[in-house]
């Protein structure tokens, strides 16, 4: 109740500056972007847009809290603290779908503005920005069989890795995935969880690689690098696919290790983010709540043509 008193507060104060000719104090209304992780490149590139946008609108006081890792406690401890910190928005890309609903809700309840950028809880927001990770998954799925068939390879082993089983755009990506080869001969194996990280899921590849598979799906940005870093190891010989765009994925597309990966838009999600927060908190209309934010098929080809465009 006390935040929806500051937030009534503060909405009156705008239309008294606005009538006055006078501009609300920046520090008078706070949004506080939460991502899974601080690692991953993906969501420096979701801060980047937050922060571009919020210097673009002005009278904002932004910051970006994050776990050093994708746990579920430390996300719940960062929302906690956003409330005492008196945040009037939180952007979040929550971890699971579930684990931080009891958090978020604690927030609305003290009129907190709930904006999600790339990953939903089961929680009504104002918003949501992100990717239709299920349409996306089943593209990467289609790249792998068009390569795997133009190599003569009609049949074979396929291993995932993924983030875990809880994450709701890992899951919605491997589902995807997984739906573009029904009615084919090939045989998805049992999925392997690297939560994330590139040591793990180097290792999780590697041990497909033993097994035989032709083709190895990542399903996030460390789950990529590690199937990457595994089929360069291997010297080639498996068709690598996945998501994201950091330096090393980039790299690991451009000498053949990976086929392709699904690049997302992480700038766009935050920018876009920040700007429905800051609307929310002032009351004003969002005009689209759910935004596919969109992906790109990101080959070797791509890459040289971007290059050259460049140079």
């Amino acid at each position: 109740m006390k935040r929806k008193l500051m937030t009534a507060l503060l909405t009156a104060t705008m239309a008294i500056s606005l009538l006055s000719g006078t501009t609300a104090a920046a520090e008078e209304l706070k949004v506080i972007l939460i991502t899974m992780d601080s690692v991953d490149q993906h969501w420096v590139s979701v801060d980047a847009g937050a922060k571009k946008a919020a210097e673009e609108l002005g009278g904002v006081d932004y910051q970006w809290m994050a776990p050093d890792k994708k746990d579920d406690a430390q996300q719940i401890e960062r929302v906690n603290n956003a409330i005492s910190a008196g945040a009037d928005a939180i952007m979040i890309a929550a971890n699971g779908p579930d684990a931080v609903t009891a958090a978020l809700q604690e927030a609305v309840d003290e009129g907190i503005k709930i904006v999600y950028v790339d990953s939903p809880a089961n929680l009504e927001a104002e918003a949501t920005f992100s990717t239709d990770n299920e349409a996306a998954g089943k593209t990467a799925g289609e790249e792998m069989i068009k390569e795997l068939n133009a190599q003569g390879i009609t049949d074979g082993k396929i291993g995932i890795v993924n983030v875990n089983a809880s994450t709701d755009t890992a899951i919605k990506r491997e589902a995807g995935f997984r739906a573009a080869f029904e009615g084919t001969d090939f045989e998805i194996l049992e999925t392997q969880y690297g939560e994330g990280d590139v040591v793990k899921s180097q290792d999780i590849a590697d041990n497909y690689i033993t097994e035989g598979c032709v083709g190895i799906y990542g399903t996030n940005e460390g789950g990529t690098t590690g199937v990457g870093n595994a089929v360069k190891g291997n010297g080639g010989g498996v068709v690598g696919v996945g998501f994201d765009k950091s330096d090393a994925i980039l790299s690991l597309v451009k000498d053949g290790s990976l086929l392709c990966v699904m690049a997302q838009n992480p700038d766009v999600m935050g920018y876009e983010g920040m700007k429905a927060a800051v609307a929310a908190v002032k009351g004003e209309e969002i005009p689209e709540k759910s935004v596919d934010t969109g992906v790109s098929v990101l080959n070797a080809e791509y890459l040289a043509e971007m290059e050259t465009e460049a140079g």
